[in-house]
């Protein structure tokens, strides 16, 4: 069932970045407002456009997280990968595990030894 979602969610993604989705939002979107005089603004013309907003956003931040989850962890093993085998300190491999406090100590260490560099360089 993972797979399957995956699946659905990189489509569903893929397909709501392009420009004629958006023309296609937009488009109905301006369908809804020209029929505003013709439905003199009722309170059921009003709730067909919040109703459609809404359970279209609502599916969408679903998609889009899964979507964001997967790119994320992806270019994280790639990055573990760059410092497991190359120069870099392997203490930073898995900080994203840790809590905000313990990130900001390694960019504070990380900032130090910049500015100890750049005071080197002069």
């Amino acid at each position: 069932m993972e797979k399957t979602f995956n699946r659905m969610a990189e489509a569903v993604a893929h397909a709501t970045g392009r420009p004629w989705a958006f023309a296609l939002c937009l488009g109905s979107v301006l369908t809804w407002a020209a029929t505003g005089p013709v439905f003199q603004y009722s309170e059921t013309w009003q709730l067909a456009i919040n109703t459609g907003t809404t359970i279209v956003t609502f599916l969408m931040v679903f998609l889009i997280q899964n979507t964001q989850n997967r790119d994320g962890a992806a270019i994280q093993a790639k990055l573990d990968e760059l410092i497991r085998s190359g120069q870099g300190k392997n203490d930073f491999i898995g900080i994203e595990h840790l809590t905000e406090e313990e990130v900001e100590k390694f960019r504070t260490a990380c900032a130090q030894a910049k500015q100890r560099k750049l005071s080197g360089d002069l």
